[in-house]
């Protein structure tokens, strides 16, 4: 087993990314008067959905690609997950803020999330058949 550097490296980006995010909510709570909760404001509750969604999918992601590089995978491989997985999770919080049924929300939301459940998919295919 090797140490997974390159997961380890983007799982400081995604750190990073984190806390943006928490950043931004804890600035919507301030400026919607909402301490907690949502206060029933739909632009807080996206903000907030995105957080969580960033919180419910993106461990998983990293748990499942962190093993595949600890077990050998391709660096290439670990790569493109890796990669995929970062354009997606940028990505999906502009559709998520888009107006509902805009272009942009069909644009960007639908494909981030396909790309990261595909990323979990190829992730744990990987774990399992190596």
């Amino acid at each position: 087993m090797i140490f997974p550097a390159l997961t380890a490296f983007y799982a400081g980006l995604f750190g990073l990314l984190f806390i943006l995010l928490s950043v931004w909510v804890s600035a919507g709570r301030a400026q919607f008067r909402a301490h907690h909760g949502d206060a029933g404001d739909v632009r807080l509750q996206r903000r907030i959905r995105i957080q969580a969604n960033f919180a419910e999918y993106v461990p998983i992601a990293l748990i499942l690609i962190g093993l595949c590089e600890a077990g050998g995978s391709a660096p290439s491989m670990v790569r493109a997950l890796l990669i995929a997985l970062l354009v997606a999770r940028l990505v999906h919080p502009f559709g998520m803020v888009a107006p509902e049924g805009s272009l942009q929300q069909y644009a960007l939301r639908a494909p981030a999330m396909m790309a990261t459940w595909t990323v979990i998919v190829v992730a744990s295919l990987m774990a399992l058949f190596h």
